[in-house]
């Protein structure tokens, strides 16, 4: 299908007034900071989830974008991979380090993910999370047992309820533990409407 694209967040399109799930990658949530080093050197956390977004807002605002969809997930999104003229926007923005490969689905843009890895660029200038750590969250990711939702609601000794992104710090050595009340969520929306809170950045 095509037409003209209008962004959602880093990896989500509206188009012709169906949302699309861009087909193997995954960004940061729009409101998800992340720690560390970002283009020019700045130190202390950036806003790598809006960054995404613009990113990605760059690419398509305006244009006339052709999707190829290859399935429909529970959410009613298409799943695609879209394109501007002839650019592969999917691969676009993992070249330029805004969302990282979603292996749990795909693995066809491990090439320019590995690039952008050794130019550090986005998500891979910063110190945390490390490209270890966040090779940790794609394996986590592929360890989900409710069908790609990645983010964790943990309850804390005290009873908080406390939501994790991959990008999370701790993101990794949390387990969520049901019979405990926590839980599986499949955006930040949906964690914030649940009643839960996002971590705080270390």
């Amino acid at each position: 299908m095509s037409g003209i694209a209008r962004v959602v967040d880093g990896d989500t399109l509206d188009l012709a007034g169906r949302c699309v799930r861009l087909e193997g990658i995954d960004a940061p949530e729009a409101g998800q900071k992340c720690p560390g080093r970002y283009a020019g050197g700045l130190l202390g956390s950036w806003r790598c989830g809006r960054a995404a977004t613009a990113a990605l807002a760059r690419l398509v605002d305006g244009h006339r974008a052709r999707c190829e969809s290859h399935e429909m997930d529970k959410y009613d999104r298409l799943i695609a991979t879209c394109y501007v003229c002839r650019l592969d926007i999917n691969a676009e923005m993992v070249r330029t380090g805004h969302p990282g490969v979603f292996v749990k689905y795909s693995r066809t843009y491990i090439g320019e993910e590995a690039a952008a890895r050794r130019s550090k660029t986005g998500i891979w200038a910063s110190r945390q999370p490390s490209p270890a750590n966040l090779a940790m969250a794609h394996q986590a990711l592929g360890d989900c047992r409710s069908e790609g939702c990645a983010i964790k609601g943990n309850i804390s000794r005290r009873g908080d309820r406390i939501y994790l992104t991959p990008w999370s710090s701790w993101y990794a050595k949390v387990r969520i533990d049901a019979s405990w009340g926590e839980r599986w969520l499949c955006d930040e929306a949906q964690a914030l409407a649940a009643g839960w809170r996002a971590a705080r950045m270390r």
